[in-house]
């Protein structure tokens, strides 16, 4: 089912759809941010939440928007997806954010990918895709907590080294 076909007579998702979405985005997002939490990540439990939640704002808005602007004007052109390349810029410029390059090392690029994520899971719900964002916090979830196993331990330990040395052409 989709998102469109939720609406009510009003032309508005239905109060209780948008509230799931919602809560949803928060619950799968808060998955990934737990284990970011429990590891004493500066993007944490939150954080995570908060960035699936103003994703699935922002994509529910977009329905919400289209459906208004269709409805005032029926002949007139909307893009939605606008609304997610803004949500993805975003999250890109806070995952950013949570990179910190030191002399000779990279650190948080798991957090950001992670936070990258929790954007993606707050867009499929929001988009109304439950079973995508499911599946896609089931292994988000499932790659931060339990692939660090099959990773060499001296890599995951030492951070990743820069090669500062000259070009040698």
């Amino acid at each position: 089912m989709t998102a469109l076909e939720l609406f009510h007579s009003s032309g508005a998702l239905a109060y209780f759809e948008v509230a799931f979405r919602l809560v949803l985005a928060v619950a799968l997002a808060g998955v990934l941010g737990w284990d970011r939490e429990e590891k004493d990540r500066p993007a944490g439990l939150r954080t995570y939440m908060l960035v699936a939640l103003a994703a699935a704002v922002f994509t529910v808005l977009t329905f919400e928007i289209y459906e208004t602007v269709i409805a005032a004007n029926p002949g007139g052109n909307s893009d939605p997806i606008r609304i997610i390349e803004a949500v993805t810029a975003g999250v890109a410029f806070l995952a950013a954010g949570t990179i910190i390059q030191g002399r000779n090392s990279v650190r948080g690029l798991t957090t950001g990918a992670g936070m990258w994520m929790a954007g993606a899971l707050g867009v499929a719900v929001g988009a109304g895709h439950y079973m995508l964002a499911i599946f896609g916090a089931l292994l988000s979830f499932a790659i931060l907590r339990f692939i660090h196993v099959l990773q060499d331990k001296d890599k995951v330990a030492a951070p990743i080294l820069i090669d500062e040395g000259e070009d040698r052409d």
